[in-house]
């Protein structure tokens, strides 16, 4: 669990009991009781009311609550302009996947930001559109890569040769205007860039592949590093 996520979790058990003890924040979150005095500390120096001592227990002074979802307009051109990136450029289920985000951050806004959101003059258009050919490989590839499962790909080179190649999909790039997919190759034992627009299918091969030290995305990314200091 990330820190911040502790955090908040820790006022949500905190604003839902009379008294609560480190040991049991400890044991539900499990974290040590330091952890815990720690986390305590720094929710009470950013202002959360927290009263209570150590060896007692803790609560919530009452009435507090925590409050309501705040975005600047900045980052409410940020958010926009991802979603309508994922929109131009992505897959049939990201799009719909930002647009309920959107959806849903809009109905947290408060009125005169819901405003700033709707007026947002930030696109992203893709007028190269193909049908959806390569955002049904794009949802396709996500989910084999999170599953880590072995995919078949139909694939052609940038001369047009047609292969077939078995490959352990581990991560999706966007580069501007199309997206590649990260992978192993097991005919060339070796890491391979694939484009999905070059992609002429991609099948599950129900076959998982192993967590393999050297053959994972972070020993992709530092390969490629490599190459581009050669």
């Amino acid at each position: 669990m990330r820190r911040a996520d502790r955090l908040f979790q820790i006022v949500q058990y905190l604003r839902g009991r009379r008294l609560t003890t480190a040991a049991q924040l400890s044991d539900w979150l499990g974290v040590s009781a330091r952890t815990v005095y720690r986390d305590i500390q720094d929710l009470e120096r950013t202002g959360v009311p927290v009263e209570g001592e150590a060896g007692v227990g803790y609560r919530l002074r009452p009435g507090f609550d925590l409050p309501p979802l705040m975005f600047t307009f900045a980052e409410i051109e940020a958010l926009v302009a991802g979603a309508r990136m994922i929109g131009g450029w992505g897959s049939p289920e990201l799009r719909q996947a930002s647009e309920l985000a959107l959806a849903k951050i809009a109905a947290a806004l408060p009125e005169h930001r819901r405003i700033e959101l709707e007026r947002t003059r930030l696109y992203a258009l893709n007028f190269a559109r193909d049908g959806g050919k390569d955002g049904d490989v794009l949802d396709t590839l996500r989910h084999v890569i999170a599953g880590r499962v072995v995919t078949l790909l139909d694939y052609k080179d940038a001369v047009g040769q047609a292969s077939t190649r078995h490959v352990w999909p581990l991560g999706l790039y966007f580069w501007g205007h199309v997206w590649a997919l990260a992978a192993w190759c097991e005919l060339r034992q070796d890491f391979r860039n694939f484009r999905l627009d070059r992609i002429a299918g991609a099948f599950s091969s129900e076959r998982q592949y192993p967590d393999q030290a050297g053959r994972r995305l972070e020993d992709f990314v530092r390969a490629m590093r490599g190459k581009d200091k050669d």
